[in-house]
C-alpha cells in the first residue's frame, strides 16, 4: 500500500504549464524558476524609509518588491524611490499595490505609472456598482499604454459581494448542492477568471496577466489554487493571506504552499508573515527561499546542517558555531553571489557529538564534529568526504570558520580548484 504513494515524495513534479510574464526583467511563469517576492510595510510617501526597506528586502533575496500606492503622496513618491534605487545600483522591479482609487492615481501620476514594473489590483474593491467595470477598464488601459503587466489579486477578505450573492442565490435555487464554503471558493475562482477574461477583452495580452486567489486557511488555499490551475494557464502568484505571526505563519504558509508547489502549482510566492513589533521584514524572504530550497526547486544560500542536540551535547558550542556560520552566510551572500558563482550550492555540517557527527560531516562539502559530553576534546574536520584535520583547544570555532572561508575561496573563487583532502 505504501508503495502506491511513493511518487508523492519523489523529486518535485513537473511544473504546471503557464504563460510567462515579464515583470521588469524577471520572468514569472512559463519555464522560469519560482520567483520570490515580498512587500514593504513602510509609508510609501516616506521615500527614505521605503528605499531602505526595499533595498533590505532585495539584498535578502526578494526578486520582486511590492509597495503600497494608496494616495497622491505615495504615488508621487514612486518615481523618486525608483530613481534612488537605481542610483544605488538596485534594479529590483517595483509592484504598485492599488485599492479603491488605483485608476485615479495612475491617471494623475503618469511618472508613477511608468516607474512601476507591475500593477496589482483587487477586483473586489477596484470599484463598486456601475463604476466597477469602468474603473477596472481604466487601470487595464493604463497598463496597456505603459506596457505593464497586471496581477489580478482576489482576496476573500475583500471578495466581490455581488458575485458571491449571485452564486449563493443560484446554489439555493438549485437545492443547495454546495456548502457555503464551497460557494465561497467558487466565487474566488470565478472573480479571478472573469476579471482576467475582461482584461483580455479590453486588450491586455495574456502574457501580461498574473492571477492570485488568496485565502487565510490552509485547506481552502489548496482547494482554490488546485481548481484555478485546472481552469486556466495564467501565471499564478501563490500566497496564504493573513498567515499570522511567527511559527504559526511559517507553518501554515509552508504547509499550504508546499503541497501546491509539489503539484507544480505556483509561479511566484510570497510568505505573508505578520512581523513582530519592530521585527525584521526580511524574515518573509528568508522563509520563502528556505521553502523553495528544501523542496529542491531552487538554491539560494548554502545549507548548514546541525544536529538538534541531546544529553550527549550539554555544551552549547556547536549551537553557537552553527548560528554564527549561518549568520555569516546570510550577511555575506549579497557579496558572495557576485564573487563566488555557485556558492549557494555549498553544504556545511556543524555536529555536536560522535554519533552522527562524522557521517553527516562526510556528506557535507565541509563539516565538523564537535566533542560531545564526555568525549575527547577534539573535533575532526571533513572536506569533500575525507578527514583533513583535527582541531583542538579553545579556538576550535574560530579555526573552523576560517576553514569554511578558505574552502569557499578555493572552490568558488576565480581560478578555483577542488581542495585536495589529506590522506
Amino acid at each position: 500500500m505504501a508503495s502506491d504513494n511513493l511518487h508523492y515524495y519523489a523529486h518535485p513534479f513537473a511544473r504546471r504549464t503557464s504563460v510567462g510574464v515579464n515583470v521588469g526583467g524577471v520572468i514569472v511563469g512559463g519555464n522560469a524558476p519560482v520567483v520570490v517576492q515580498s512587500m514593504t510595510n513602510t509609508d510609501t510617501a516616506d521615500i527614505d524609509g521605503t528605499v531602505a526597506q526595499v533595498a533590505a528586502l532585495h539584498h535578502a533575496g526578494s526578486e520582486l518588491v511590492r509597495i503600497t500606492v494608496d494616495r497622491d503622496e505615495s504615488a508621487a513618491a514612486v518615481p523618486k524611490i525608483r530613481e534612488r534605487l537605481e542610483r544605488l545600483g538596485l534594479n529590483v522591479p517595483l509592484i504598485g499595490d492599488f485599492h479603491y482609487i488605483g485608476h485615479k492615481l495612475l491617471s494623475d501620476h503618469p511618472a508613477c505609472a511608468e516607474a512601476l514594473a507591475k500593477y496589482r489590483i483587487n477586483p473586489g474593491n477596484v470599484g463598486f456598482k456601475d463604476k466597477k467595470d469602468k474603473q477596472f477598464a481604466e487601470i487595464i488601459e493604463m497598463a496597456i499604454r505603459y506596457d505593464k503587466p497586471v496581477r489580478i489579486g482576489v482576496n476573500w477578505g475583500s471578495l466581490d459581494q455581488e458575485l458571491l450573492t449571485t452564486l449563493m442565490d443560484r446554489n439555493q435555487a438549485a437545492g443547495a448542492p454546495l456548502t457555503a464554503q464551497e460557494v465561497m471558493r467558487e466565487a474566488i475562482i470565478q472573480s479571478a477568471l472573469i476579471s482576467a477574461d475582461l482584461a483580455e477583452e479590453i486588450g491586455l495580452p495574456r502574457d501580461k496577466i498574473i492571477l492570485s486567489a488568496k485565502v487565510s486557511q490552509v485547506q481552502d488555499l489548496i482547494a482554490v489554487y488546485a481548481e484555478l490551475a485546472k481552469r486556466c494557464d495564467h501565471a499564478l502568484h501563490l500566497g496564504l493571506t493573513e498567515a499570522g505571526m511567527g511559527t504559526k505563519g511559517i507553518v501554515a504558509s509552508s504547509a499550504a504552499m508546499g503541497i501546491l508547489l509539489q503539484q507544480g502549482i505556483g509561479d511566484t510566492i510570497r510568505i505573508s508573515l505578520t512581523p513582530e513589533p519592530n521585527g525584521d521584514r526580511t524574515r518573509e524572504v528568508q522563509v520563502s527561499q528556505e521553502l523553495l530550497q528544501v523542496m529542491g526547486f531552487r538554491q539560494f544560500i548554502p545549507i548548514v546542517a546541525a544536529c538538534p542536540g541531546c544529553g550527549r551535547t550539554t555544551s552549547t558550542v556547536f549551537q553557537e558555531l552553527a548560528q554564527t556560520i549561518q549568520n555569516d552566510i546570510r550577511t555575506n551572500m549579497p557579496i558572495w553571489r557576485e564573487k563566488y558563482p555557485g556558492v549557494e550550492g555549498l553544504s556545511v555540517a556543524v555536529m555536536g557529538c560522535i554519533v552522527n557527527g562524522p557521517g553527516e560531516s562526510k556528506h557535507a562539502d565541509i563539516g565538523i564534529s564537535l566533542p560531545g559530553t564526555g568525549e575527547t576534546p577534539s573535533a575532526p574536520i571533513f572536506v569533500d568526504g575525507k578527514k583533513v584535520a583535527t582541531l583542538r583547544g579553545p579556538a576550535i570555532a574560530e579555526d573552523f570558520q576560517k576553514m569554511v572561508a578558505d574552502y569557499i575561496e578555493n572552490r568558488y573563487g576565480l581560478g578555483a580548484k577542488k581542495p585536495e583532502a589529506a590522506e
